[in-house]
């Protein structure tokens, strides 16, 4: 007799499960600590060893009213999923960029398995909560999972998020006179930055706009999510550059931009060079090597600390021999003097230097420099010239204070120099940061793509944005991008090819019955759910809805490339090649024959579609296994 398919495997992932998977890294690094599938604290103890742990009350850390219950919420599954919505999308079958119309918290979670270590650069822009702030993520912890769910979903009839039901929590002000001013602040960002973190490269950056009301806490909070040892750069944006004479203390000019790497796989990060930089190189003894800038030769380190580096030397225009009197060289005497040999050391026109100068060629250059971490008005952009941009693109008034794509690109340059790179924004706000992916792929032939988040929160009423025909933020966005892709493929050369399309997805409900576990001692609810779950899917749910979120809880990308022949989906998992096979409409031996023919990493058939004939299903499972697909029914 054939075995029975395991139909349950994928709907019990439809729960991705943060702190499981966490557990079983822990697993794979110390599995001597457990025991039936338990943590002993004690063996850990004696396997890192004592001198590795801290005691109770000895720890520098960051601490405050809510963290326990956020790292709860970090570590609590969803049971939602993403559904496309064509009719939003702008070239939904030809393009690799998404745009996702969720709570990002969600989305975040959703993302997981899909897009785990996929990322090479985050670009965020969260509430500054300056006191002033209408908290958009006030996300509740005491609730169980149906009433999270009933919450984040809290819409009207027209699917927007309302600002009167249990969600209006989400617009009260977070003002600097509540004792849990900061802590709500942080409690939002925590399980934000952790389940960013799972999404990025080994190799992939993060970068964070803030100002000085949480800036410090964010600092805290990265070194605890990221490591205070991947921490890279506080980098100063100089946002506007005149004065306000409505300022009570201090004009602020600038704002920060907090960067830290995944792990130490990043070493370095260069930026490409620019006509500034280049213009300080020159060739004052006209070497045929072309110009050149120099660096001095004199060690910081002294005589006595560097005692090998330390000898005479002559300058060859006067003939006098020198020694530095407190300090060394920089290199042995060896390699000076083949410096020396090759004319790569300057004592000025006429020997007129004190000490010589290790020239360095820009023919000799790697193409980048070393970013710096002020980032001034004139070379990345103001607020004032983002709005104004922004303004020509959808009206005045639409969206206040959005970045500018500068800012973003010059991230992008320093962060994405592999070109195919995923980019993502879970604070999409405007779309900056899908224009500024477009723009920049068009100025040097890329092909980064984007994932951008939004909430659908609700615009005031009396806004311009709503008098413009913009409901929400998220619909801003999504015609900000489209008017940008039409800017940019005007402007494009003959020949060339930049993607200015996007998916979009909504959060929506799992097309899939939810398993919920009654009591032990209710058997009466345990039939209930048994009869329940007898069909696994919600039967309004469309087709390609189902096939989504199985794509999601396979593992696969939203942007894979999916074809329909004969009412089976085929997919390509663009990370390996493989193909997977789903049959949502209907199931058959020539269907069946059809798939085996395609030879599919795995295949899965809702189990409806077999509609009791279990000399199909069966036989199904013999004829996968003989041709080494893996099969599932759901």
């Amino acid at each position: 007799m054939a075995t029975e398919p395991n139909r349950t495997e994928i709907i019990h992932d439809l729960e991705n499960n943060f702190k499981q998977n966490n557990i079983l890294k822990f697993k794979q690094l110390f599995p001597e600590v457990f025991c039936e599938d338990q943590i002993d604290f004690e063996k850990l103890k004696l396997v890192l060893g004592a001198e590795n742990l801290a005691g109770a009350g000895e720890r520098y850390q960051l601490d405050w009213a809510g963290k326990t219950a956020a790292y709860l919420n970090l570590q609590s599954p969803t049971s939602r999923t993403l559904v496309p919505c064509k009719e939003e999308s702008a070239d939904f079958d030809g393009t690799q960029n998404v745009f996702i119309e969720a709570e990002n918290l969600e989305a975040l979670k959703i993302l997981q398995k899909s897009y785990a270590g996929s990322v090479k650069m985050i670009y965020i822009d969260p509430p500054y909560n300056t006191g002033n702030d209408s908290f958009v993520y006030p996300d509740k912890f005491s609730e169980s999972r149906e009433e999270y769910a009933r919450r984040v979903g809290d819409t009207d009839d027209a699917g927007y998020l309302k600002r009167d039901g249990v969600f209006q929590g989400a617009w009260r002000k977070n003002g600097k006179d509540s004792g849990h001013y900061h802590s709500n602040w942080l409690s939002m960002m925590l399980p934000r930055l952790h389940l960013a973190k799972t999404l990025l490269r080994e190799d992939g950056v993060i970068f964070i706009s803030i100002d000085d009301n949480e800036q410090a806490q964010l600092k805290l909070l990265c070194d605890e999510v990221f490591g205070a040892e991947n921490f890279v750069s506080n980098i100063i944006w100089e946002k506007r550059y005149t004065r306000s004479n409505n300022a009570r203390m201090f004009t602020t000019l600038t704002e920060q931009i907090v960067c830290y790497r995944k792990s130490d796989n990043l070493q370095e990060l260069k930026e490409p060079r620019n006509e500034k930089a280049d213009s300080t190189y020159t060739n004052p003894d006209n070497d045929p090597r072309g110009v050149w800038t120099s660096v001095s030769c004199v060690n910081p380190a002294t005589k006595e600390q560097r005692p090998n580096l330390s000898y005479e030397i002559q300058n060859p225009h006067t003939g006098e021999v020198i020694t530095h009197p407190t300090n060394a060289w920089k290199f042995e005497h060896s390699k000076y003097l083949s410096y020396q040999e090759d004319n790569r050391l300057y004592w000025g026109k006429n020997g007129e230097n004190k000490y010589p100068r290790l020239k360095k060629f820009l023919t000799e250059m790697d193409g980048g420099m070393v970013p710096v971490d002020l980032w001034k008005h004139d070379e990345t952009g103001t607020t004032d010239a983002a709005s104004k941009e922004l303004e020509s693109m959808i009206g005045k008034g639409i969206f206040t204070f959005p970045k500018p794509p500068s800012l973003i690109k010059r991230m992008l340059k320093i962060a994405s120099n592999k070109k195919d790179s995923i980019i993502l924004d879970f604070f999409s706000g405007s779309g900056t940061t899908a224009h500024a992916v477009m723009q920049l792929n068009a100025e040097d032939g890329g092909s980064r793509r984007f994932i951008c988040v939004q909430l659908p929160e609700e615009t005031d009423e009396k806004s311009e944005a709503r008098k413009a025909g913009f409901n929400t933020i998220a619909e801003i966005a999504k015609e900000r991008i489209r008017r940008a892709g039409r800017q940019i493929s005007d402007g494009l050369q003959s020949g060339q090819n930049v993607d200015t399309g996007f998916k979009v997805f909504k959060l929506a409900e799992s097309g899939f019955k939810q398993w919920r576990q009654p009591e032990q001692s209710d058997t009466e609810a345990l039939q209930g759910e048994l009869s329940l779950n007898i069909d696994s899917v919600l039967s309004e749910m469309p087709s390609e809805n189902l096939l989504y979120e199985l794509m999601l809880r396979l593992g696969l990308k939203l942007t894979c490339k999916i074809s329909l022949s004969d009412g089976v989906y085929f997919v390509e998992d663009e990370d390996t090649g493989g193909l997977y096979a789903f049959l949502l409409e209907r199931v058959n031996q020539d269907l069946i024959d059809a798939v085996l023919a395609k030879h599919p990493v795995k295949a899965v058939v809702l189990d409806r579609l077999f509609d009791g004939d279990d000399a199909l299903k069966g036989n199904t499972v013999l004829q996968m296994k003989d041709a080494g697909v893996m099969f599932e029914c759901v």
